[in-house]
């Protein structure tokens, strides 16, 4: 019994492994696979106020000045000093259980307000053309489909996250919803895949506004998404995955 249970774990361990491999092997494809966990926040593509009457420039301002600053500084501040300094950033996130949480946190909510600036633009919103929308009517039944699971998802986020879109391993679409500044990159998301689009939940990225009224702020997400930037990444994505 104690023989069979041990080639039970070691098999285990050997599939947990292997899909860790395979993992880095996709991120490494991605066109942000050259961060580190030392890196300089980004600029902003836009004015603070670019994003109205949607998002208000006073939290565009305080967003990315204060809290996607704090998140770049901390990060680099975990980083300086450890083992992960000469990693990759996704190569943390294939890892992210074996680090301390305060890189999990701030090297999270780095990536994440630095993909989230690049998803949206001043007078976006419309619907994705070509093979995006092909693909999430193919996944969903029907963009409008898609568009109330993925607004669901992140009104049901209980307190402070965010809410994807991602591909999982096989290609296919799919809505998750991640706690604090966790993403399916990750190894601690409860599914994994890349994110092409997401969505800010916490309080900060929206109170100012819209103080309690988180559906309202993404009911109006909708009319600053930059479809171009998300249908890029399907792209890539898709292309990441191609077995060699």
């Amino acid at each position: 019994m104690k023989k069979r249970s041990a080639i039970f774990l070691f098999l285990f361990y050997a599939i947990f492994t292997l899909n860790a491999q395979d993992w880095s092997s996709i991120f490494a494809k991605l066109s942000e696979a050259s961060l580190t966990p030392i890196s300089n926040q980004e600029a902003l593509p836009y004015a603070f106020d670019a994003l109205e009457p949607y998002i208000d420039a006073r939290t565009m301002e305080l967003h990315y000045s204060k809290h996607h600053a704090a998140y770049t500084t901390n990060m680099n501040n975990t980083a300086k000093e450890s083992e992960t300094a000469h990693l990759s950033l996704f190569e943390v996130f294939n890892n992210m259980s074996k680090y301390p949480v305060g890189l999990r946190n701030n090297g999270g909510g780095y990536y994440n307000h630095l993909i989230f600036w690049k998803m949206m633009k001043p007078a976006g919103g419309d619907k994705p053309q070509g093979k995006l929308m092909d693909a999430l009517i193919n996944e969903f039944g029907s963009y409008d489909a898609f568009a109330e699971k993925f607004s669901d998802a992140a009104a049901k986020r209980f307190g402070s996250g965010w809410a994807w879109l991602s591909l999982d391993a096989e290609g296919k679409l799919f809505v998750s919803s991640t706690p604090n500044q966790d993403n399916p990159m990750m190894d601690v998301s409860d599914k994994r895949g890349i994110p092409i689009l997401g969505i800010d939940v916490w309080e900060h990225a929206y109170y100012l506004k819209y103080q309690n009224r988180r559906l309202e702020y993404i009911k109006n997400f909708w009319n600053v998404i930059n479809w171009d930037e998300v249908s890029r990444r399907y792209e890539e994505a898709l292309h990441a995955l191609e077995k060699e």
